[in-house]
């Protein structure tokens, strides 16, 4: 007969309550003392569905590691992207090419290289990638300015203003009423401009949101490359045998020793 105690519905429900409220709070224990690698959390992430890529685009986002500085601005308008990201080790020289291959791609600019200690740069015109050392580590440092922007930004203005100048000439001189023809051709001076400005303002939005994904994105792929290299390099120490040089020759070594002994006596 069986007299291991049976439990009701409601202690059952009440013991895996406050099982699982330990276990939460062990989690967070445990998150606060050590926390997780990148790579621990695409282990995670990989149990569950979740692509490990997704996981370094996540990570690279959050926790301070992705900054977006204040961008330059031209009249109120943003005309510059920039992304910082803080790397969980240094990248190899393997690791730097690929990256100089991931923002050829990216980009579809080939760009130009420079090395100055372990400082590296890749650049093209304005766009420009940096990798430097920090107190902390190192840092992934992204860049770019639209140069043509002040251009098309302060020529629309000025078309704009040319055309509230004519037609407050026209109205202070007494034309509007006697040429309406002209002064519906000074009129299109300024909603030419407004309209033009409307539109750089457009396209200028789409470029830095354009620039800032394609940033994240690159910025992710060296977190993840970098994650990857040193889980990598910790399964290679791991599985490397250790050889104590403190253990006893083997016996088949010995063998040979005892034998003559036992010959020469």
């Amino acid at each position: 007969m069986n007299n291991e105690r049976r439990y009701s519905e409601k202690e059952i429900a009440a013991i895996f309550e406050r099982a699982a409220g330990a276990q939460e709070d062990a989690g967070r224990h445990a998150l606060r003392g050590e926390g997780l690698t990148l790579a621990e959390l695409q282990q995670i992430g990989s149990d569950v569905g979740i692509s490990p890529e997704f996981i370094a685009r996540a990570a690279a986002s959050v926790g301070g590691g992705s900054s977006e500085p204040a961008p330059t601005t031209f009249l109120g308008i943003p005309i510059s992207v920039s992304r910082t990201q803080d790397l969980p080790a240094p990248l190899s020289d393997e690791d730097w090419e690929r990256v100089v291959v991931d923002l050829r791609e990216t980009f579809r600019a080939r760009g130009d290289l420079r090395s100055d200690g372990s400082l590296r740069e890749w650049w093209n015109g304005n766009l420009h990638a940096l990798v430097e050392p920090t107190d902390s580590g190192h840092r992934l440092r992204l860049g770019t300015l639209k140069g043509s922007a002040s251009t098309m930004v302060g020529m629309s203005i000025l078309f704009f203003i040319m055309g509230l100048v004519f037609l407050t000439v026209a109205a202070v001189t007494g034309k509007i009423a006697a040429d309406p023809e002209s002064t519906l051709f000074l009129s299109l001076f300024a909603v030419g401009g407004l309209t033009s400005l409307g539109i750089v303002r457009y396209r200028l939005r789409q470029w830095v949101e354009e620039r800032g994904r394609q940033m994240e994105a690159v910025s992710a792929r060296a977190v993840e490359l970098v994650a990857v290299r040193n889980e990598n390099a910790d399964l290679d120490a791991a599985a490397t045998p250790r050889l104590d040089m403190d253990e006893p020759e083997d016996r088949a070594d010995r063998a040979p020793s005892r034998t003559a002994d036992r010959t020469r006596s």
